[in-house]
């Protein structure tokens, strides 16, 4: 008798959290520090940005738990959207997440580890696209042995990473020499003042990440309680932990100073703290959480493809809707993502492409969140819902404005950014109509 191929549940409420605050803090508290107080124009309004984005994202994350909490099969935002609005908005929002969004997330994270890496370890600088092709393929062997393993890497790799953050909190708190509120930035041009809106907007790309747990709900234990949990008790961590850094850095750097080191800044003020080896030892935990956010990234997107692949929604459906008969892992779907994020890092700018990404996300991110009205009026009395979000509606109603104000924030400043992830994901409708028709015969 063959055995049944599908998905383990190897993800408990533990794993299930180091998931989201391991795939949420990578190395864009570290990095933004000076983009986001450039654009923000004050270190009060920085720090405004860093709330405002986190509270946004707990709305969003709030409300996408509660769809989530009525649709437990693996495949996040493509499940939902299709459930909610047919299979070609379900279609795009898959084909977005893996042909796009996912691999330009994983090019861009593995290229900030070699950037990185050469940095740590005096290499030269060429040797940075392959060393971080090394770490995204090490992140893809972990992630082809049994979800279990992932799930360990997980949590150790989020531990790690806490403890920097813990420290450089504690140093800005009590040992900081500069008022964190109130600082002027007076050396802001004109190409960086993008106004509160981008701020925030610069802010989400550090927060990116927490709808990554929607997509593994078929490997997760008690998926209708655990999800909501995570999702929601993992932002509340990370935004206590990006404030505090903020606040720790504006305590221990002027304004001007943040903005002349740009994405060194973090580094200054823990070489500060504790010396040259204290920014050699950072630099090595942002690596360590550089993979774990990595390691989250490969365990949740290629889930989408898996899924889309499973309905027949995707090109060689039967190669990458199969999973490894000992590992119970959708390895073809693993590497196929892995694959185009290496092309990403070669060709392109993966970093560039995040910033399309995250506007195109947020499109269909509003659709889930309009979904969860939707669902309340299917079912009015909750008696398919085992989780309903405090304080409805003004939690989803924050969330879709605070997304539309987002939106509207950077139509105005990259029109041409946003024309090119619309074109990407429109592209994806004649492969759409191709597979239709296919079927159909």
């Amino acid at each position: 008798m063959m055995e049944k191929e599908e998905l383990n549940r190897g993800f408990g409420l533990w794993s299930s959290l180091a998931l989201v605050i391991g795939t949420i803090i990578g190395s864009g508290i570290f990095f933004k520090q000076g983009a986001v107080l450039q654009t923000a124009g004050s270190t009060s309004s920085a720090l405004l940005a860093w709330l405002a984005g986190g509270i946004l994202t707990l709305t969003a994350g709030m409300t996408v738990a509660e769809v989530g909490s009525q649709m437990t099969e693996t495949g996040g935002l493509y499940l939902y959207l299709t459930k909610l609005y047919g299979k070609t908005i379900g279609f795009l929002s898959g084909w977005m997440q893996v042909v796009f969004y996912g691999p330009a997330m994983m090019g861009a994270i593995a290229s900030y580890f070699g950037l990185l890496f050469t940095a740590l370890f005096n290499l030269p600088i060429a040797w940075s696209i392959p060393i971080g092709m090394v770490g995204l393929g090490f992140i893809g062997l972990v992630n082809s042995l049994p979800n279990t393993t992932s799930a360990f890497f997980q949590v150790v790799t989020t531990t790690i990473k806490l403890m920097p953050i813990i420290g450089l909190i504690i140093f800005g708190l009590f040992f900081g020499q500069h008022d964190a509120l109130g600082q002027t930035v007076t050396s802001i041009s004109n190409s960086h003042a993008g106004g509160f809106g981008v701020a925030v907007l610069a802010t989400l790309f550090a927060y990116d990440g927490w709808v990554t747990l929607a997509n593994i709900s078929g490997e997760i234990k008690n998926p209708q309680k655990t999800l909501p949990k995570a999702i929601i008790y993992g932002l509340l961590v990370v935004i206590v932990a990006y404030v505090g850094v903020s606040f720790g850095t504006f305590s221990s750097l002027g304004g001007n100073e943040i903005v002349a080191y740009g994405n060194q800044a973090t580094m200054h003020v823990a070489e500060a703290a504790f010396g040259l080896w204290g920014g050699r030892l950072l630099t090595l935990a942002i690596l360590i959480s550089l993979l774990g956010t990595l390691n989250g990234k490969v365990v949740s997107f290629p889930r989408v493809c898996y899924a889309m692949a499973k309905q027949g929604d995707f090109p060689f459906a039967k190669f990458f809707g199969s999973v490894h008969a000992k590992s119970k892992t959708p390895n073809g779907a693993i590497w196929l993502m892995i694959g185009i994020g290496y092309v990403m890092m070669w060709v392109t700018d993966p970093n560039k492409l995040t910033d399309y990404a995250v506007f195109i996300t947020f499109l269909f991110y509003i659709l889930a969140l309009v979904g969860c009205f939707i669902l309340r009026h299917r079912d009015p009395k909750g008696e398919k819902r085992t989780f309903s979000m405090p304080l409805y509606p003004w939690i989803p109603i924050v969330a879709i404005l605070g997304s539309i104000y987002v939106e509207v924030s950077e139509i105005f400043n990259d029109l041409q950014g946003i024309a090119i992830s619309v074109i990407i994901v429109v592209l994806g409708l004649p492969v759409y109509y191709w597979l239709n028709h296919r079927k159909s015969k």
